[in-house]
């Protein structure tokens, strides 16, 4: 049939079909008749007209019915209200343990405060710091003892106090990823502080008082820091206590299974946030009976919703007790070496290898950087003892300085960075051994006769880049950057390349002067990811002003060195000796895990420079080709 002779034949059974389509007062029964008259129209324009328009329009007629049928509605109300009626309850119910093992941690964390006051009246100096504690004497003097919550913006007093809860309780929850010490830490310094506040008030006689224009808002608010601990530990344990799962499965799993507990915390901050700025604002005008009745309402609110009515949830739905997510499932990835990668691809590639072979280059650095690392902080320490009685502006700029020598003030100095460069070089040559002996297993044996092979040529090749590590001022390290990718590729290449050292030096220098576009790429998500993940232990706004007791904006570790140096003040005179220390460990730690992922990076523009020149990966599918596996079948099998 010619296509002018279908047109006619059908037109007005189509536009039939598009009138009652559109049209709001529809016939099921003759739109459904019509819908596989129209569908075997197209059937038939699909077969003899491929390449008319009247194919089209029946297709896109088609298209439009099976959209409106098939299309997905948006989340209902129905469905958010079912997640926190059934979803969260059973969540918090899986979580008992946790939560129960939180509380009981911070009363005793609580107690050691109170204990401690008890036998020594000064204690809540130490956590509180003294502005604090005068500031509340004087106020218990003039008769108001929480003139502390009398601010004339309530407003403002309503955001700040809300933010800075939300901020609290999320990384008390965030900081659980470290093995749960993090959480342990938070929990503690809180629990210690709120047991020393209230026993201070019960030296001065003012326990009721205080409790009763404390807790108002301090039913939630300290509740919430025991659930956000609880959260923080069941996100934490997924990476202690792996089950059958591998570590990030398990960490996944766990991680979502907190932050749903972490979501049911939001409405009662803010309402902690709303009672201290508008009620306890008020607590000298409240009757005493108004107090105790908003006190007993929080508390039984918060055992509601997570202890009771998980318990009725778990009681009401037991088959849905145990289920639980299914642990994503990631297909295992042959890592290839020889391969021309993008930007992308490199860094995928290197957090892939770094994660699957982490266990393997890290015993040389556990077992060898290490120590090293150790003997040369302490012998740094202490010869610039002097140096770590003060505060720094920026504390991981002045510790790093101190513990590389790489303010170069004496011959020490020198001899000190002399050895980091070494240092180094075998972190370096862990990993390069790692590439090249990928599919063996871990022998000692093998990587010192790597070692002994490659050692020197690896350190030269790290030499001029450890040199602008160590040798320049960090604030002067971006007029460098554009320079560092001359070089970026001379460790991997004196590493892993097999021609004679004179050719790989010159080698080194051909691949990174043509790697040099994909480096600076390389380098700023580098760098963008080392800035990141350091903000809870060097956060870019933690500035040490020397005038004042802490930092502008403290970072968790500030918060954790607060702790310390209060303490220890009670022991020793140098306590900010102590302090420092403390920060040390944790940046050497930072420090030694970010080298293997630049070596990694390294290697993996090495291998797709030499790929470029050299063709190796076509060279393998060359040889490859025309064999079949004889265990799996091919496409071509089939044919």
């Amino acid at each position: 049939m010619k296509e002018t002779s279908f047109i006619q034949q059908n037109k007005e059974k189509w536009q039939r079909f598009e009138k009652l389509y559109e049209s709001n007062s529809q016939d099921p029964e003759e739109l459904s008749n019509l819908y596989m008259d129209m569908t075997d129209d197209l059937s038939y324009a699909q077969t003899f007209y491929k390449r008319r328009t009247v194919r089209v329009y029946l297709n896109q007629l088609a298209q439009k019915v099976f959209t409106g049928v098939h299309k997905q509605r948006g989340e209902s109300f129905k469905k958010l209200f079912t997640v926190w009626k059934v979803s969260l309850p059973l969540e918090i119910y899986r979580a008992r343990k946790n939560l129960l093992f939180a509380l009981v941690a911070f009363l005793v964390y609580a107690l050691i405060g109170a204990i401690t006051t008890h036998f020594d009246p000064d204690f809540p100096r130490v956590v509180m710091g003294d502005g604090y504690v005068d500031m509340t004497i004087e106020n218990i003097k003039k008769g108001v003892p929480l003139n502390v919550y009398q601010d004339d913006s309530q407003l403002g007093m309503f955001i700040e106090i809300t933010t800075n809860n939300m901020k609290v309780s999320f990384l008390t929850f965030f900081v659980g990823f470290f093995f749960t010490v993090g959480t342990h830490v938070l929990m503690f310094y809180n629990g210690v502080m709120l047991g020393a506040f209230q026993y201070f008030f019960k030296m001065k006689g003012l326990l009721i008082t205080s409790f009763l224009g404390i807790w108002i808002h301090g039913a939630f608010e300290i509740s919430s820091i025991v659930i956000a601990g609880a959260a923080g530990i069941t996100a934490g344990n997924g990476w202690l206590f792996p089950r059958s799962y591998t570590r990030l499965q398990s960490l996944q799993l766990s991680t979502k299974r907190g932050l749903k507990i972490m979501m049911s915390l939001v409405p009662f901050i803010i309402a902690a946030g709303f009672l201290e700025s508008y009620v306890t604002h008020n607590y000298q005008t409240l009757p005493e009976w108004s107090k105790w009745t908003l006190i007993l309402l929080s508390f039984s609110l918060i055992l509601f919703v997570y202890v009771f009515y998980p318990i009725y949830v778990a009681r009401k739905y037991p088959e849905l007790v145990d289920v639980e997510d299914a642990a994503p499932f990631k297909k295992a990835t042959k890592i290839e070496l020889f391969k021309i990668r993008n930007t992308g691809q490199l860094i995928s590639d290197s957090f892939q290898f770094y994660r699957i072979y982490f266990k393997k280059f890290s015993k040389v650095i556990f077992s060898i950087v290490v120590p090293i690392t150790i003997l040369l902080v302490v012998i740094q320490d202490t010869l610039k003892y002097d140096q770590l009685e003060t505060e720094y502006w920026y504390d991981w700029s002045g510790q790093l300085a101190i513990m590389l020598g790489s303010d170069f003030t004496s011959l020490t100095d020198g001899i000190i960075a002399f050895a980091w460069t070494i240092n180094s070089a075998l972190i370096f040559t862990a990993v390069f051994w790692t590439f090249s002996s990928m599919n063996e297993a871990f022998s000692w044996r093998s990587f010192f006769a790597f070692a002994r092979k490659r050692f020197f040529a690896i350190w030269v090749g790290t030499f001029l880049f450890m040199a602008i590590l160590f040798g320049i001022p960090w604030y002067l390290l971006f007029w460098v950057f554009f320079l560092i990718p001359f070089i970026y590729l001379h460790s991997a290449t004196m590493g892993l390349d097999e021609l004679s050292f004179g050719k790989r030096l010159r080698r080194a220098f051909v691949f990174s002067r043509r790697h040099y576009g994909n480096t600076i790429l390389t380098m700023a998500l580098l760098l963008a990811f080392i800035v990141l993940i350091a903000q809870p232990i060097a956060f870019v706004f933690s500035i040490h002003n020397s005038f004042q007791d802490g930092p502008l904006v403290p970072d968790v570790l500030d918060m954790l060195v607060g702790l310390v140096k209060r303490v220890s003040r009670e022991f020793t005179d140098d306590y900010i000796v102590i302090g420092n220390i403390v920060r040390q460990v944790f940046y050497l730690l930072y420090f030694l895990g970010i080298l293997p992922l630049i070596a990694i990076t390294a290697g993996f523009s090495y291998y797709s420079e030499l790929d470029k020149a050299e063709a190796s990966s076509l060279k393998m599918n060359f040889k490859k080709f025309g064999k079949r596996n004889r265990f799996q079948e091919k496409p071509v099998d089939f044919e």
